[in-house]
């Protein structure tokens, strides 16, 4: 089960990317295949695309973990440590999301950011993690321009030569992030308001759904060994027949079977597979971020009758 440590786990390491530039370490690195790239790791694909987009052709960014992979309870394999040992910089999202990163980090020595920092988290509401941050901060478009931000500073203090080249980037990718978030707004603010609940199997969208005014019921707050339980089940099930939900709904990383228990006795139907931890392969539906923010406005909007 996560560890969920919270925020004070997931702090920056301050100083130490400049004082890796300051060492004449940064800029670029040898990696395993004897390439001459400064690479940055990230945690997970969805801030890897991001990260991506603000580097452009400066850097290569790979993913710690793969697509489809389930990142809470992610565990580290040797070639992932080996990946790292080779790496100039690591990005992680922080607030308890990696349950498995302040071990791994301690595997390696490579400077390490935290893209959530900065950001005012939302509690979780209920169960264990009563009151702890909910990690998913990256599903409001509007905390992604605050990721985007903190990316564009950390490759600029790694590579400072970049610094301008960043900075374009960043401003660009940022405004595409604006504008999907702006479809958004317009596409769930055509939702009936009685229809207004997102029922979901993890509680990933919390940010979303207060951006978007819809209220939140989850199964479980985060992914976990012992993930739906007969009472959270039961209670999602009373929820969606008392607010006549249209539809309900899943995450693509985790097993669908428990929401459609709830689907069937509650008389709602089945929405779909929403997208939040990991992106897809390039033939799949959500390539990159920006992907993953449209095709889960469609997938709400249809379910919930906009």
């Amino acid at each position: 089960m996560p560890n969920f440590p919270g925020r004070a786990a997931s702090r920056v390491l301050t100083g130490t990317v400049a004082v890796l530039a300051a060492a004449g370490l940064a800029g670029c690195t040898t990696t395993a295949d004897g390439d001459d790239d400064l690479v940055v790791l990230t945690t997970f694909t969805v801030i890897g695309d991001m990260a991506q987009n603000v580097a452009g052709d400066r850097a290569r960014v790979e993913s710690i973990t793969r697509v489809g992979a389930e990142i809470h309870g992610y565990e580290p394999t040797a070639s992932d440590v080996r990946r790292a040992s080779h790496a100039a910089l690591i990005l992680d999202n922080g607030l308890g999301l990696e349950a498995w990163f302040e071990d791994f980090l301690a595997q390696v020595d490579v400077p390490r950011v935290t893209l959530s920092e900065g950001i005012e988290p939302l509690g979780i509401d209920g169960g264990e993690y009563d009151g702890r941050p909910n990690p998913h901060a990256w599903m409001s478009p509007e905390n992604a321009e605050l990721y985007v931000e903190a990316i564009r500073d950390a490759l600029a203090d790694l590579d400072p030569e970049g610094a301008e080249e960043y900075a374009a980037n960043a401003e660009a990718y940022a405004a595409e992030i604006g504008a999907v978030g702006d479809e958004l707004d317009a596409a769930l603010a055509t939702i009936p308001e009685d229809s207004r609940v997102l029922v979901t199997c993890e509680g990933a969208f919390t940010y979303l759904a207060r951006d978007a005014g819809l209220d939140e019921v989850y199964l479980w707050p985060v992914n976990a060994e012992t993930q739906a339980t007969p009472q959270s089940v039961a209670a999602a099930i009373e929820t969606a027949r008392d607010r006549d939900v249209p539809a309900v709904f899943c995450e693509s990383t985790v097993n669908q079977d428990a929401m459609k228990q709830v689907a069937e006795e509650s008389g709602a139907a089945y929405g779909g597979v929403l997208y939040v931890d990991s992106l897809t392969d390039a033939d799949g539906p959500v390539p990159t971020y920006l992907d993953l923010l449209r095709a889960n406005v469609d997938t709400l909007t249809a379910g919930l009758g906009a």
